[in-house]
């Protein structure tokens, strides 16, 4: 029987004998703790810990351990499944909390999937559609400060022993942190790029398909890593983490896999009232020198190409926060962003959302953007759906963390990789328009693969 199966009979039993419902307590640090260190001294939670850290790294996690979940199998309606199950959990949850930053207290963490009616394979078995978990113990570092949030499940009507189950929660969280291990990296074996030449025949066939309504559609594609033994989470965290500063680096667990990645992509970012979102689309690669830099970057930001597919992004995205926001802020023209190995078009859009929105109802409506579907989206899913041959699972979809007040923040999970065992899959993706050449929309991707493959220790 898999955990999500003994979740759920786990759950009636308990049900059977009284409802449960979420305790959760808040305590600050006044000694700081490393995340990555942190992450690390849980290494017997393997397959049950959650890591993130934001591009300007104010706000930091690791979750460690399962106390609820929230997974949605295909055939649902996994956005607001996920809605309808973290509010009713909500409902009932106590929660001892004296202070105000966000993401404290009870938080989601986890992600969906690309497309739940794509047709699965076993690269993804043990992440569901919607893969969401409330953590046992989670670290929070936010604005500098450092908070630890205990949770358990307790029967209602025992509700008033719970500070004494709490107690001996934490008594537990502080008996498991293990010593510092010291991991090496294995060697690599072998890079196997998958299905290059049918890949680009895939290309040049979506090419063929666009029309005066159809203008783009995005492929993706994978590349498999061999390892001497197995990988180790923390040494890619790592590794990301110095060598992608500046990017949204995550790492979900389930059972003996994990999903890992450095994103420069925002999806959207919920405080409060005030939204963002990122339109991110058209990418070069870095310069070996300053005045080369430079010069790709001017050659990307006058490119056609490019420009086109970016600006399928900003329409998209505008047009959406237009219709749950009161106010909507963008610049007129993209800018530049510069990744370690790879510059983007970029372009922020902020507003101030109505109070009937929800960050979920905020996810769902963009997802995908033109950025990681195309343009319309529904008909260049169908395209996706038909000729990729590629099982996307998580990989650029939405992923991130949502807390109790509703505040909360989504990445689109590109220059990821999911590890298992001593094999690492990774993935990247292109946006196909008519002028699009297939040869150079392969070295693209090939340019997109760099970021995990060389956190894999790669060159």
């Amino acid at each position: 029987m898999n955990d999500s199966r003994e979740t759920m009979v786990q759950t009636k039993i308990r049900d059977s004998v009284s409802p449960t419902i979420l305790v959760s307590e808040v305590k600050k640090l006044e000694e700081k703790m490393d995340i990555l260190e942190f992450f690390s001294k849980f290494h017997a939670y393997k397959g049950k810990r959650f890591f993130w850290k934001d591009p300007s790294g104010k706000n930091k996690f690791v979750g460690i351990g399962i106390c609820e979940r929230i997974e949605c199998s295909s055939g649902e309606s996994s956005y607001s499944y996920v809605e309808k199950k973290w509010k009713r959990i909500l409902e009932s949850a106590i929660v001892y909390n004296e202070f105000q930053h966000i993401g404290i207290g009870p938080v989601l963490l986890g992600g969906f999937s690309f497309d739940p009616q794509k047709e699965k394979t076993q690269t993804w078995n043990g992440f569901s559609e919607a893969h969401f978990y409330v953590p046992q113990f989670m670290l929070s570092e936010i604005d500098g400060s450092q908070f630890i949030t205990t949770n358990i499940l307790t029967q209602t009507d025992k509700k008033e022993y719970a500070k004494e189950e709490l107690k001996k929660q934490s008594f537990a969280f502080h008996n498991g942190i293990e010593e510092s291990t010291t991991y090496s990296f294995p060697a690599i074996e072998k890079v196997t790029e998958v299905d290059c030449k049918k890949w680009k025949e895939t290309v040049d066939k979506v090419i063929r398909k666009l029309d005066g309504h159809l203008k783009k559609v995005v492929l993706a594609r994978a590349s498999k890593v061999d390892f001497t033994r197995e990988i180790v989470t923390e040494l890619v965290l790592k590794n990301l983490i110095q060598q992608q500063s500046n990017g949204y680096i995550f790492a979900l667990e389930a059972h003996d896999k994990c999903f890992t990645g450095a994103s420069p992509e925002r999806l959207v970012k919920k405080e409060g009232d005030t939204v963002f979102s990122t339109c991110l689309a058209g990418s070069i690669s870095r310069g070996n020198n300053k005045e080369e830099d430079n010069a790709l970057a001017e050659e990307l930001f006058s490119d056609s190409k490019n420009r086109e597919e970016h600006n399928y992004v900003v329409k998209m995205i505008k047009n959406a926060m237009e219709k749950v926001c009161s106010t909507v802020e963008m610049p007129a023209a993209p800018q530049i962003m510069k990744m370690r190995d790879i510059q983007h078009l970029y372009t922020p859009v902020s507003g101030k959302v109505k109070e009937t929105e929800s960050l979920i109802s905020l996810i769902q409506l963009l997802h995908p953007t033109p950025a990681l579907g195309g343009y319309p989206r529904d008909e260049a899913l169908e395209v996706i759906r038909e000729v990729e041959g590629l099982d996307r699972g998580m990989y650029g979809a939405p992923i991130g963390w949502l807390d109790y007040k509703g505040n909360g923040e989504f990445a689109v999970s590109i220059r990821s990789g999911l590890l298992h065992g001593n094999v690492a899959t990774i993935f990247a993706g292109c946006g196909i328009v008519a002028d699009s050449d297939p040869e150079l929309e392969y070295i693209e991707t090939a340019i997109k693969f760099k970021p995990m493959l060389t956190a894999l220790g790669g060159k």
